[in-house]
């Protein structure tokens, strides 16, 4: 058998929509700005840091990535990735097929309904995923453990949810 896995599925943290951007321009809101931080102390609180991010181009998935990585020990080495805007669950697990074999903690960072389409493909609909099924709000993560090799990934377990609101 072979050691898990860990794919952190990270959703942007609230943006703003107050200056007539284009979507993909878009910033962090102030609650955005708060909310980042807490999901990086939460991932070292939880044991969760990733080796390796792959991050959507838009710049509040690119802000939200910066204020998470804040809080983390050391910053992983980030891929940003223009097909994670507005990525399907083929294009998330894509981007995680590039993923080295000896990598065994990877974050997503991207958009939804990606982010919880791809939870819910690789976990499930049962009671476990009932949070994700509700809503993957903003600035929340899944984090999924499998032993599938990255470039075959097709199941895994929903081991944990932050919302920032829990923390």
């Amino acid at each position: 058998m072979d050691a898990p896995r860990r794919l952190i599925v990270v959703r942007h943290a609230k943006s703003d929509w107050s200056d007539g951007l284009p979507d993909h321009d878009r910033p962090l809101a102030p609650r955005g700005l708060r909310a980042a931080p807490k999901l990086g102390r939460w991932l070292v609180d939880a044991g969760y840091v990733p080796e390796l991010v792959f991050c959507s181009t838009a710049r509040r998935t690119r802000e939200t990535w910066q204020h998470v990585a804040g809080e983390l020990p050391a910053a992983p080495p980030v891929t940003f990735d223009e097909d994670l805007y507005g990525a399907d669950v083929p294009e998330l697990l894509n981007a995680a097929s590039q993923t080295p074999p000896e990598v065994t903690t990877v974050a997503l960072v991207g958009h939804e309904p990606g982010v919880s389409d791809l939870t819910l493909h690789l976990a499930g609909h049962g009671d476990d995923t009932r949070d994700v099924q509700v809503k993957f709000p903003t600035g929340a993560a899944a984090v999924l453990e499998t032993t599938d090799p990255w470039d075959a990934l097709a199941t895994a377990e929903l081991v944990a949810f932050f919302r920032p609101r829990d923390a």
